[in-house]
């Protein structure tokens, strides 16, 4: 068995790439370490079954090796090193990197769901509208300087100067049409650097869908905050919907940009359909809200 390193040096924490990992990994007890990178794609080809890819960076770079363990069966790790890292948080992933180590020596796994569009694939959210601007604005060095707190800088300058666009939302429970400021489909319980879905979990075999309606930034704050404090779903209520579905299509009347796990990932229509418990990954548990 081998166990595949790989980093991606754009990610937003440029201290915890394989120079980081590789040591750690070696104090606990893995073995059959070779480090790569994402770029060079000719060691993809001898990944095998039984191998371990271990994804130092950002919810992108995890993106890229997921697909990478669907295509062979391998067994995802997650060595959290990038801005965002929302999929590790559904994992509930040790923050001392040494007890990380630890844990995927053990290797103790779970299987995991993974959203498919089009030829793509994403593991925590593709966004529609606000939840797009992050991503296609925060440079480098504000994601550098700011961490996880970069996206929340990004939305505020946005979230006063938008005033939605026109969407029909199709589920498994109905159609619903409206103007939007956000529409976010996610597969996980996290999105947006640490935002927490009420009662979703990473394996429960359903996509998350939640819809922002254009308010003021005063009403979208005490939305938010009541969401956070009960910890419960919103339903449907006169600034947010929350649905839930094992597939989700989105029509807008213009093409707006689409983003998945980080990066641009084309226009819209957005067809999603969740694949259940597809994805074997190490993890102690899989955190369900």
């Amino acid at each position: 068995m081998t166990t595949w390193l790989i980093a991606n040096p754009k990610a937003g924490d440029g201290q915890r790439g394989a120079d980081f990992w590789s040591p750690r990994l070696t104090d606990a007890g893995v073995t059959g370490l070779e480090i790569c990178d994402l770029e060079d794609q000719g060691w993809m080809r001898r990944v095998q079954s039984d191998d371990r890819v271990l994804a130092a960076g950002g919810d992108g770079s995890v993106n890229r090796a997921a697909a990478l363990c669907l295509d062979t069966g391998a067994t995802l790790g997650i060595l959290p090193s990038g801005t965002a890292n929302d999929f590790a948080r559904n994992l509930g992933l040790p923050e001392d990197p040494v007890a990380l180590c630890e844990l995927i020596a053990s290797g103790k796994t779970h299987w995991l769901d993974v959203a498919r569009f089009d030829d793509q694939i994403f593991l925590n959210v593709a966004h529609i509208g606000l939840g797009t601007w992050p991503v296609r604005e925060s440079s480098g060095q504000t994601k550098r300087l700011l961490g996880r707190f970069s996206y929340v800088a990004t939305l505020l300058r946005r979230v006063t100067d938008k005033r939605g666009f026109r969407a029909i939302i199709e589920c498994e429970n109905g159609t619903i049409a409206g103007r939007w400021l956000s529409i976010a489909v996610a597969t996980g319980a996290f999105f947006g650097g640490g935002n927490e879905i009420p009662e979703a979990s990473a394996n429960d075999g359903q996509l998350d869908i939640v819809a922002v309606k254009p308010r003021s930034l005063l009403r979208l704050l005490l939305t938010f905050l009541r969401v956070r404090i009960l910890r419960r779903s919103p339903g449907h209520t006169d600034t947010i919907v929350h649905l839930k579905s094992p597939w989700s299509r989105v029509v807008t009347r213009k093409p707006k940009t689409v983003t998945a796990d980080g990066d641009v990932a084309g226009k819209t229509p957005l067809d999603v359909t969740c694949q259940p418990g597809c994805l074997n990954v190490i993890c102690e548990q899989v955190v369900s809200t």
